[in-house]
């Protein structure tokens, strides 16, 4: 088989603990209506945000609500803790990481204050979404509660 027809398929685990919800049922319609990309989101049940997989990361915001993550294979990750949380400037967060580091699926990116979140932001769904599309052929999501950086979110197909 032609190396460029092989299927691959990126396992993404859960970045943090909590319950999974559709893209749909985020309370912003530039998530719920997939316009940043396809995926889920969860309903974080405490304030460590992991790695997905293994990759780069290619983007920190300064606020650090949002980081993005290149998988080895070229499948781009964003992780964007809470809605309407970039009017915090940072506050609330704690990155353990920076643009161009490198990492393996498990390793803590951020460190959250749910409370201070819960309090400030419109709320505390975190977006998980796959934002290349144009790579995927398909997307499997898992659905109920997960643990962060030990259950599968989902199967990216490309």
């Amino acid at each position: 088989m032609l190396g460029f027809l092989k299927k691959r398929t990126l396992t993404l685990y859960a970045p943090m603990a909590g319950e999974i919800l559709r893209l749909e049922d985020v309370p912003d319609p530039v998530f719920a209506q997939k316009m940043v990309g396809d995926g889920l989101a969860i309903y974080p049940a405490d304030g460590e945000v992991y790695a997905p997989c293994a990759g780069k990361i290619v983007q920190l915001f300064p606020t650090k609500h949002a980081v993005g993550i290149r998988s080895n294979g070229g499948i781009d990750i964003l992780i964007h803790v809470g809605i309407d949380t970039v009017g915090l400037k940072g506050e609330g967060f704690k990155a353990f990481v920076a643009e161009g580091d490198t990492v393996n699926a498990g390793d803590k990116l951020l460190a959250v204050d749910l409370e201070f979140l819960k309090a400030k932001a419109r709320s505390i769904i975190t977006p998980v979404l796959v934002t290349n599309m144009d790579k995927v052929r398909d997307i499997s999501l898992s659905a109920g509660k997960v643990a962060g950086k030990q259950d599968v979110l989902m199967k990216v197909q490309y």
